[in-house]
């Protein structure tokens, strides 16, 4: 097949993400109950804020915003973690990041599989996040031994999903049928299934040493976790659940509200109990597991080194200044207290180098002679020749998520883990070495600021 018969990445992971969204509203009825409502809080914060919309307009934010997900999938060798990255780069998805959860009690390490350009990211920004579980932080030797052997007998992958990631990399591309035929394929290493691979003991067992033990290694597959559209008023969305009835989480993870949101802040739904048949000789036994739940997240400006510096540091103090850590009753109001420190209007946040911002010129500003243009930044929107919009943080924060998983695995689950990163053997893994989010999100603020003088 020729190049120009090739459909392009960005294609065919949007088809993928409409399936996936569209099988998990199947799997969990509760999500689509999730989407409804976060797409009536979107729609009633566009018409209130016509500022935003006309922002989000500009930026193209708005078209990618319906279609915003992102998921998270667990899996247990690094077979299954190298042979899934070559499956994401078929959608045009590479791995970015390195986040270590073990230094808040859960024993994974994990990559977010997005897009990285700006176009693709406008096409559609669907975002994976990947944990590789860590064998190796099973205190009890001999369930790690058993845990690794039950991994290494099992395939994630069907035969014809292989067969097309290697056609893909042999000819460089899918047509439109092997792309359908790709997504069809691809979307039953995602799929829940509720027979376990492992006896009940033997799930007892896994789950006494950590519930995402159990959920990684019990299980044909690693099935999709959960799915989260993307609103922008999380407390609305927030108080929009409670009032349905929904079991939402207790406190929203990640910065307090602010009038310009900063990276990503995240809530969900209770993980549900579920019926699971366990082998047992000839027959089968009936138990439960807990790991599915729906998520609602709201993205800001990406921070830069120095922003995220400070916000670290006054996460930190926030979680610190209380006995309750991040679940203490006052925790929201420390938190609010401790960002009293972080500007927050984004002429600041810009002029102070705490975030990132993608620079264009206004029609007065290409109106302009070469040699105008060519001014500072800073001058050309003064002027009124240039605006500033933020980049989207389109990346995941490691407190936020473990405090998520912490919340869906049972509440009191935790584990007295030291930080155990290891980054070296996570890329061993993978394959390649993980993109660094900072250099990606200065890459396209530079290229912005190039255009200025185009």
């Amino acid at each position: 097949m020729t190049a120009h018969a090739f459909v392009s990445p960005d294609h065919i992971r949007s088809l993928f993400s409409q399936a996936m969204s569209h099988m998990y509203r199947t799997e969990v009825p509760l999500y689509g109950t999730l989407v409804e409502l976060v797409g009536q809080v979107n729609a009633e914060v566009l018409a209130a804020q016509p500022g935003l919309a006309e922002q989000m307009r500009r930026s193209g934010e708005r078209e990618r915003l319906e279609v915003e997900r992102h998921g998270a999938i667990r899996v247990g060798t690094a077979q299954e973690l190298a042979t899934l990255r070559r499956l994401f780069a078929v959608m045009g998805m590479q791995p970015v990041g390195y986040y270590d959860l073990s230094v808040a009690g859960v024993p994974v390490h994990s990559t977010a599989f997005r897009p990285i350009e700006d176009a693709s990211l406008t096409r559609n920004p669907f975002r994976v996040f990947t944990s590789l579980l860590r064998l190796e932080l099973i205190e009890d030797e001999n369930l790690r031994v058993q845990a690794g052997g039950i991994l290494s007998r099992r395939n994630i992958f069907t035969p014809g999903v292989l067969q097309l990631v290697e056609q893909c990399e042999r000819e460089g591309g899918l047509g439109e049928g092997d792309a359908w035929r790709f997504v069809v394929e691809a979307l039953e290493t995602f799929r829940w299934h509720n027979d376990a691979t492992v006896s009940l003991q033997t799930y007892h067992a896994l789950h006494d040493a950590h519930r995402l033990v159990a959920d990684v290694v019990s299980f044909r597959g690693p099935h999709i976790n959960h799915l989260t559209p993307r609103t922008l008023d999380i407390d609305a969305a927030q108080r929009a659940m409670q009032a349905q009835g929904i079991a939402a989480k207790a406190v929203i993870e990640g910065p307090p509200r602010r009038q310009c949101p900063i990276l990503l802040r995240q809530t969900s739904f209770k993980a549900l109990e579920e019926m699971v048949h366990f082998p047992s000789g000839a027959d089968n036994e009936a138990g439960t597991h807990t790991a599915r739940f729906g998520e609602i997240e709201q993205r800001g400006l990406a921070l830069t080194p120095k922003g995220r510096a400070l916000y670290d540091t006054l996460l930190a103090q926030a979680r610190e200044s209380g006995a309750g850590g991040s679940t203490g009753g006052d925790y929201m109001q420390r938190l609010q207290a401790a960002f009293a420190a972080f500007p927050d209007d984004h002429d600041t946040l810009r002029r102070e180098g705490l975030g990132y911002y993608r620079y264009t010129l206004t029609d007065a500003g290409r109106a302009a002679p070469a040699g105008e243009r060519a001014l500072p930044a800073e001058v050309l929107i003064e002027r009124g020749l240039a605006t500033a919009e933020p980049i989207i943080y389109e990346d995941f924060l490691p407190v936020s998520a473990a405090g998520i998983f912490q919340s869906n695995l049972g509440g009191e689950e935790q584990r007295a883990y030291a930080a155990h990163a290891n980054r070296e053997a996570f890329e061993r893994a993978l394959g390649v070495a993980v993109s660094d989010e900072f250099a990606i999100y200065e890459r396209l603020q530079a290229e912005s600021l190039a255009q200025l003088t185009v």
